[in-house]
């Protein structure tokens, strides 16, 4: 394995230092040596395959050298120190890089991986070998999962299809990208990926015959316009198949760009003459096509593509680059480091790694794990859209964001001042979700007012919203103390308690040290500022009394039970007003829950023997049935004009699954202040989702405009009231 290493090595790096690497393995064996894999082979394997992956990245000696070390500090009696001493201080900090804190204490699990993770961002940022070298060990550790336990199996595969194949997406490297996608679906969705492995190699005889035909099309076309050329197919990635068929609800024979052709030509001139060759001889599908050589991806990505109507009717992708890009694209930043060293590339290498430095910035002030680890999949993980500057600038931010991230992307103080925007000259609202392409201007003001608590719901990049509540915090801290106790205290009584019965002085000393603040007033300041969320601290304090009282006594359970009892009291009077029965006074009335009518929906009453008048609408099927047997007991009824009255009514919404959606339809309940009785969420296996919400209203204007906001989320179906 070793004398394989020092050959692969040789062939891109003829300087190698054989000697280092040498001493490095034979340091990692003697570490390792009492040391075996779940496999039951010899842990040094491990690191050896590491090296092998970075020798595969064309990495340097040093960066070789810690991957055989990569793991001596963390798991064996050795030291940075001995590190050091051994071989050099740069590869001993590439080794701490990857090293996680493993003698620190932490009371949860989410605490402990944000701080690894923190810390590996940090050793990245100075220097990007330490994510490259992790990328590896996770590479191989995903490559022989198969020997863990079937929870951690899914655990690892979670974390890396969350962390560590957006990282690898980030920088750039799909070589390494691809291939951890494809390994975290087969361990998270096991049936779903051996379906599509079949599938796909059921074809596979198919495919390649139908590909030959248009490579040798498409080649001969090529050498007679004197474009040198190497052309290859192949089928998409099963988690790029898999991701459109969840997330576009579609079946597999409904995917119809599984193929994909790349052509790899000599220069820029020679992509596009190619592209054109390419349309001539198939007709191009209609926004299908992107420049990502004159707009080159935050990761460096550069290449032509298209999708073609082919032989036969058949759709397939092409890719058109050169040989360096192809390069940059397999490999990303892997490809690019070594310019760190170049006073001339020193500029250009920091621009692509911006992103990074903005993720810094902003967990410094994130206290909750939860939040940061919330934060980074947010900013790794989501699609990005690319805008300009007025100025011809490129800006890529997440999906659906908006102008006011547009602004603190370009400065914290323009962010803080902007009043208003413009998008391609037009005056749009701050809420105006940016497309690829959109021209941003930001209108400001010298008056300082500051941002609205308002742009926290609205705003998309953690960098956002991080310098919103920086303002915030830097306000009036008296002020932001009384506005977060207020908060607090309408969100306890919301839920059904009683202030006093949750914030007693031990509990919120617990929370306290749980959020890091040292006083209760700065918990309160942060809540006011937007720092903490009033249910984090609920849920802390319930957690809290749940356990003090279930120790003390079997009915543990009394604060909930009286909060229940609260809401039915509160239900039953509300469910004998706002009715008026012809010819009747004082009578006793209920709503129907086949139904649930509310004011504006036309209704009729049904006389029932010893429990008064029933309520329905017109066109309950229930009521339509007994009527045609009973009519008699028919009475007529009528809305009476009482203020303040709230009915329940009953929404079903049918949506494509994705993450966020649930996020998106409570924050429209929020924003329109409109109470949920209860919720319930269910996904089918075709990646449909089905959201049943029990709302409390005043009537049927205001359910329309709440049903109207839910049909303009992406990806929503079918809103509708639930009938009998």
């Amino acid at each position: 394995m070793l004398d394989d290493l020092l050959s692969k090595i040789k062939t891109y790096n003829s300087k190698c230092d054989e000697e280092i690497i040498k001493k490095a393995f034979a340091f990692s064996e003697e570490a390792h040596k009492t040391q075996v894999r779940e496999s039951g082979e010899p842990y040094v394997t491990h690191p050896i395959h590491v090296a092998g992956i970075l020798v595969e990245l064309g990495l340097d000696t040093c960066t070789v050298a810690a991957g055989l070390l990569h793991d001596v500090i963390e798991d064996t009696k050795y030291t940075y120190d001995d590190i050091k001493e051994n071989f050099n201080e740069e590869i001993a900090y590439l080794v701490d890089g990857v090293t996680k804190l493993g003698r620190i204490e932490y009371k949860t699990k989410e605490e402990q991986q944000a701080d690894n993770i923190r810390k590996m961002l940090l050793a990245m940022a100075k220097d990007i070998r330490v994510i490259l070298i992790k990328l590896a060990d996770r590479l191989h550790n995903m490559r022989t999962l198969k020997y863990l336990p079937q929870e951690k199996q899914k655990s690892k595969a979670k974390e890396t299809l969350e962390i560590y194949a957006p990282i690898a997406h980030r920088l750039g490297i799909s070589k390494i990208k691809w291939e951890l996608e494809d390994l975290s679906l087969r361990y998270l969705h096991p049936a779903e990926y051996y379906e599509l492995v079949e599938k796909v190699a059921h074809k596979r005889t198919e495919r390649e015959e139908y590909l030959e035909q248009v490579i040798t099309t498409l080649r001969d076309r090529l050498d007679s316009a004197g474009i040198k050329s190497d052309i290859d197919g192949r089928p998409k990635h099963f988690y790029s198949i898999y991701k459109k068929m969840v997330f576009k609800n579609r079946n597999f024979e409904q995917i119809f760009d599984l193929l994909a052709l790349r052509i790899i030509v000599d220069s820029v001139r020679d992509c596009y003459a190619a592209l054109g060759i390419v349309h001539t001889l198939w007709k191009p599908i209609p926004g299908r096509f992107k420049d990502y050589i004159a707009m080159p991806k935050p990761n460096m990505y550069q290449s032509l593509h298209s999708t073609v109507i082919g032989p036969e009717g058949q759709p397939f992708e092409v890719q058109i680059r050169s040989w360096d890009m192809h390069r940059t694209a397999e490999y990303g930043i892997a490809a690019h480091w070594k310019y760190k060293e170049g006073s001339d590339q020193e500029d250009a290498f920091d621009k692509k790694l911006v992103w990074l430095r903005e993720i810094l910035e902003w967990q410094d002030d994130t206290r909750d794990p939860k939040e940061f680890m919330d934060g980074l999949k947010i900013e790794l993980f989501t699609d990005e859209v690319f805008v300009f500057t007025p100025k011809g600038s490129v800006i890529d931010l997440p999906v659906d964001s908006t102008p006011i991230d547009f602004a603190y992307r370009i400065h914290t103080d323009i962010g803080n001042k902007c009043i208003g925007a413009k998008v391609n000259g037009k005056m749009v609202p701050l809420d105006y979700k940016l497309r690829t392409g959109d021209i941003v201007e930001i209108q400001t003001t010298s008056s300082g007012r500051g941002p609205s608590r308002d742009w926290l719901k609205i705003v998309k990049s953690s960098q956002a919203k991080n310098k919103i509540m920086q303002w915030f915090k830097k306000q009036n801290r008296e002020e932001n103390a009384s506005k977060g106790k207020e908060i607090l205290e309408k969100e306890i009584k919301r839920q059904g308690y009683n202030y006093s019965d949750l914030a007693k002085q031990e509990w919120m000393e617990i929370v306290l040290k749980r959020f890091n603040v040292q006083q209760v007033d700065d918990l309160f300041s942060a809540i006011g500022y937007g720092g903490i969320s009033p249910n984090q601290v609920i849920t802390r304090l319930k957690d809290e009394y749940n356990k003090t009282v279930k120790q003390e006594s079997n009915d543990w359970r009394a604060l909930e039970k009286a909060a229940q009892e609260k809401q039915a009291q509160k239900k039953k009077k509300e469910s004998t007003a706002g009715v008026e029965v012809k010819g009747a006074d004082n009578i006793m009335i209920r709503f129907s829950k086949c139904c649930s009518p509310v004011p504006g929906d036309e209704i009729v009453g049904y006389v029932t023997k010893g429990r008064g008048v029933s309520i329905h609408r017109k066109d309950c099927q229930n009521i339509i049935e007994q009527l045609s047997q009973n009519d008699e007991k028919m009475i007529e009824v009528s809305w009476a004009k009482v203020h303040g009255t709230e009915y329940q009514a009953d929404v079903q919404i049918e949506a494509n699954d994705r993450q966020g959606l649930l996020a998106e339809i409570t924050n429209i309940l929020t924003l329109s202040k409109t109470l949920v009785r209860a919720i319930n969420a269910r996904t089918s296996r075709d990646g449909m989702a089905f959201i049943s919400l029990t709302l409390q209203i005043n009537g049927t204007e205001q359910l329309e405009k709440i049903m109207k906001d839910f049909r303009k989320i992406s990806g929503i179906k079918d809103v509708y009231r639930t009938r009998a």
